[in-house]
């Protein structure tokens, strides 16, 4: 008769007899962070060289950071490997890849292509790009602060409070990689410096931001989840300048529409009463 205590012992408390393979193991998940943090310095430093490939590689980097930022999680869960020191890793490294980098790519992407035009107005444009971009900085910082301290939104995993600092900085990056080459237009750029701060601005709020942690990976047949994610993997390998900006834009559009219907009917409930 098999042995009913060694039966109910999850993976997660499981005790690696062989030091090595206890220390890989829990060496795994910061290995996805320090990737995540490698594209994040690498989408800085593509970002200050200017050209229309630097900053659409600046852009596929701040991509990557995304995906790696998801797996390290997943793998530290899958693990049993959570530690403080991990979380503490992976917010450090999330202020350089979706603070600071795209920050910064916004900032010369905005800017790069105005070279050579009317000198003070480039300059005033340049003090507002600089304040606004700081702004969505310091946003991402505060935004992770806030989840480090208190976590998802009340009721479970479900939604996170303010939108998730991927999301902002993948905003940023699908609409630099859709569009590729640097603004030619000053008023394009007003606008673009102003989406930046309203990325930091959601990112600060207290709009509930879908998680997808919820999706029945854990089901014996997650077949249409499966499905919907090939097929959205192969639209982006075929048409990433579209499919990204269009998801990113639905992702940021559709949740801040769904809060504004959630406090009209707040206030429209009790009238009715």
């Amino acid at each position: 008769m098999p042995d009913l205590e060694q039966q109910e012992i999850p993976f997660e408390g499981r005790r690696f007899k062989n030091p090595k393979l206890r220390r890989g193991i829990f060496i795994l998940p910061s290995l996805f962070t320090v990737g995540n943090l490698l594209c994040g310095y690498y989408a800085v430093v593509a970002s200050l060289m200017g050209t229309r490939d630097d900053f659409d590689h600046a852009a596929k980097a701040i991509g990557f950071a995304i995906l790696f930022d998801s797996l390290d999680g997943r793998v530290a869960r899958m693990t049993g490997t959570n530690t403080e020191f991990g979380v503490q890793f992976d917010s450090l490294a999330d202020v350089v890849s979706f603070g600071i980098a795209p920050a910064i790519l916004a900032y010369s992407w905005g800017l790069h292509g105005l070279s050579g035009r009317d000198t003070v107005k480039i300059q005033q444009l340049g003090e507002m790009a600089w304040v606004l971009c700081l702004a969505f900085l310091v946003c991402c910082a505060w935004r992770l602060a806030r989840f480090n301290v208190q976590g998802m939104a009340p009721g479970g995993s479900k939604f996170f409070v303010g939108m998730p600092t991927p999301a902002a900085a993948g905003m940023i990056a699908a609409i630099v990689h859709g569009f590729k080459s640097p603004l030619q237009d000053w008023r394009l750029s007003i606008a673009w410096f102003l989406l930046t701060a309203a990325l930091g601005a959601l990112m600060t709020s207290t709009i509930r931001y879908y998680s997808f942690k919820d999706l029945p990976w854990k089901r014996r047949q997650p077949s249409l989840t499966i499905v919907l994610l090939v097929v959205m993997i192969g639209a982006i390998w075929r048409y990433s300048e579209y499919v990204l900006v269009i998801f990113a834009g639905s992702y940021t559009v559709i949740c801040v529409a769904l809060h504004m219907i959630r406090l009209l009917r707040r206030r429209t409930v009790p009238r009715a009463a």
